[in-house]
């Protein structure tokens, strides 16, 4: 009986992930690969899988600092209406 749930993809080698985090640590290239790796049909399942979680980690990240500068921007702009209170 054929088990569905496994692939027949090897696992990564050592060589493989650090290529990958090499390629992911380069800013705009890094961006693109895990866009191609993610959505890509190519890709080993379990680097699709990476670049998914390295997407979504992402997404957090910008939607967290975008939170903060509204509210620094909103605490800076809320000094700046209050005046001199000397």
């Amino acid at each position: 009986m054929e088990n569905y749930n496994q692939t027949n993809q090897e696992a990564m080698s050592v060589k493989d992930w650090l290529i990958t985090l090499f390629l992911t640590a380069i800013p705009v290239v890094g961006f693109i690969m895990l866009l191609v790796w993610a959505f890509g049909d190519g890709a080993n399942k379990t680097k699709s899988n990476f670049a998914k979680a390295g997407l979504i980690l992402m997404l957090v990240g910008i939607v967290f600092y975008i939170l903060i500068f509204v509210v620094f921007a909103a605490a800076f702009m809320a000094g700046l209406e209050g005046g001199n209170t000397y």
